[in-house]
């Protein structure tokens, strides 16, 4: 792959690798680092005139700080000539904050977007927006590329009697996400719906659906405190479910998260390394991860070489 340059952010370094081993590429030389009052500095260390240049930096860890240094590592790619810069975010930061749900609220989501197209990014690859529509933010291309045909293989091949299982959103936000899997599958779907109090606080849960002796499999975009997926799992318990498995794009997994999986009934939580999760495994036996690296080598490959990247919403590239 010609005029290709790939470089790799601080906040998921494996990931980057898995990418470019993937590709077949070197990752490029980048230094990246603080200065006293914490300023981010970035130094590109080869040259990249005229180059295709992917950067691969995930909105999680210390989300400012990470989402600085790509928009410095875009704009320093972009001052060295650089035909094409693509930022490549597995995990959208901010991508919860995507509306005026009450008022006086920020829409951050679309701020992050005019940051990404001002530092000079000609084209963004992300993975299961929060809400799609944020796509709609952006004045470039953007590729939401989906988790789904990942998990539909993991659920295939890891979950013995899937072909009886039902389909849960743990909230009627996520209805449409579950239908497709559903579908995909030929099983049928659940519905929970929540009521909060207020942002990461459940009030009460109402299920919509039959899951008595069944295996069930919730399945969201991220989890950021698990409140909701563990009161989630307890609701399907005691509604008869046989097994409860919790698959999730982005583990977020922030503050109480951990010990509430372990004290919940999961048979396992099933994520995509979006985000690293090496330290949170050694605290969760109930953690597996599904490595999504290849969908996005694939993406990077198609992109680049200028082919559909739509084959890629149904498809796990082998």
């Amino acid at each position: 792959m010609p005029n290709i340059v790939l470089f790799s952010g601080s906040s998921h370094q494996d990931l980057s690798q898995r990418v470019a081993d993937r590709l077949g590429l070197e990752l490029g030389k980048v230094v990246t680092k603080k200065f006293s009052n914490q300023e981010t500095c970035v130094e590109i260390g080869e040259s990249v005139r005229g180059e295709d240049v992917y950067i691969i930096q995930s909105g999680c860890g210390e989300i400012n700080d990470n989402l600085m240094e790509l928009l410095i590592m875009i704009n320093a790619c972009k001052f060295a000539s650089a035909s094409r810069v693509t930022a490549v975010i597995p995990c959208f930061p901010y991508a919860r904050q995507d509306k005026k749900d009450k008022s006086r609220a920020p829409i951050s989501a679309k701020l992050v977007a005019n940051m990404l197209s001002v530092a000079g990014a000609d084209h963004i690859i992300t993975m299961d927006l929060h809400a799609s529509q944020i796509q709609g933010f952006f004045d470039i291309p953007v590729d939401n590329l989906y988790a789904e045909p990942a998990v539909l293989q993991w659920v295939k091949e890891n979950i013995i009697d899937w072909k009886d299982c039902i389909i849960v959103s743990p909230d009627a936000g996520g209805a449409k996400r579950v239908t497709s899997i559903a579908d995909r599958l030929n099983v049928e779907f659940a519905l929970i719906h929540k009521e909060r109090k207020k942002a990461n606080e459940v009030d009460r849960m109402v299920l919509v659906g039959d899951v008595k002796d069944r295996v069930a499999i919730l399945v969201d975009d991220m989890a950021d405190t698990c409140g909701t997926i563990c009161h989630a799992a307890d609701k399907l318990i005691s509604a008869g479910s046989t097994r409860v498995y919790a698959i999730l794009t982005h583990g977020i997994f922030s503050g109480p998260a951990i010990s509430r999986i372990n004290s919940a009934g999961f048979e396992a939580v099933v994520v995509t390394n979006t985000i690293p999760q090496e330290e949170k495994m050694k605290y969760c036996q109930k953690i597996k991860v599904i490595d999504i690296s290849m969908i996005l080598a694939e993406a990077i490959r198609r992109t680049h070489n200028g082919e559909s990247v739509s084959y890629l919403f149904s498809h796990v590239p082998l």
